[in-house]
């Protein structure tokens, strides 16, 4: 047998090695499985977010109207603090209380007065809402406060600037909201614990 045949049967031999190094290299690799902790894209914004929906889905109020409601309980709840927030849409003002709702009107005032002495209270705004709850109370048997602070508290809300203490006397308890403008309203009653909500629009 010559070199050349020699040289031709060697280089034969390594065909098939060849085809077997190149097959992995062309076959792309497998795609990755996506992430388990990966949140599917119809989930719920959270309740921080700015496109967070209204309390319990509630739209903006739409009236203006003045509200009264009558009621007779046998003891006058005690008025507890007031707290504020903003939501899309509207500001809410939560007036806190101990026992059942009483009697209650929210109406259109052209200023704020302290109850009893009818002395102008010092705040200004381009709107105001006078509450007024009675019989109800904003002090214990003894005279100490349970609602402290204030008489005015800083809102700086979408359009409530400010809640106001207005009066706890003769069994009548008055909360006035400052608005930068008049807006349509709600009043909505709420239980366990009972407490009376102003809703204001923007």
């Amino acid at each position: 047998m010559t070199n050349r045949t020699l040289v031709i049967l060697a280089l034969l031999s390594l065909v098939p090695l060849a085809g077997c190094g190149s097959s992995p290299r062309t076959a792309p690799p497998s795609p990755s499985a996506p992430a388990a902790t990966a949140a599917p894209s119809s989930a719920a914004p959270p309740i921080s977010s700015p496109s967070a929906p209204s309390p319990r889905g509630l739209n903006v109020p739409t009236s203006t109207k003045e509200i009264e409601v009558t009621r007779a309980p046998d003891t006058p709840p005690t008025v507890t603090g007031a707290r504020f927030a903003e939501h899309r849409g509207f500001d809410r003002v939560v007036i806190d209380l101990e026992g059942d709702i009483p009697s209650y009107t929210v109406r259109w005032v052209s200023e704020l007065v302290q109850d009893g002495s009818g002395e102008p209270i010092d705040v200004k705004g381009g709107a105001y809402l006078q509450l007024t709850m009675n019989p109800a109370t904003a002090h214990t048997e003894a005279g100490t406060p349970t609602w402290t602070g204030g008489p005015i508290f800083q809102a700086g809300l979408g359009n409530v600037q400010n809640v106001v203490k207005t009066g706890d006397f003769e069994a009548v308890v008055g909360v006035g909201v400052v608005l930068d403008h008049r807006a349509a309203f709600r009043v909505l009653e709420q239980k366990n614990p009972n407490r009376l909500v102003i809703d204001v629009a923007h």
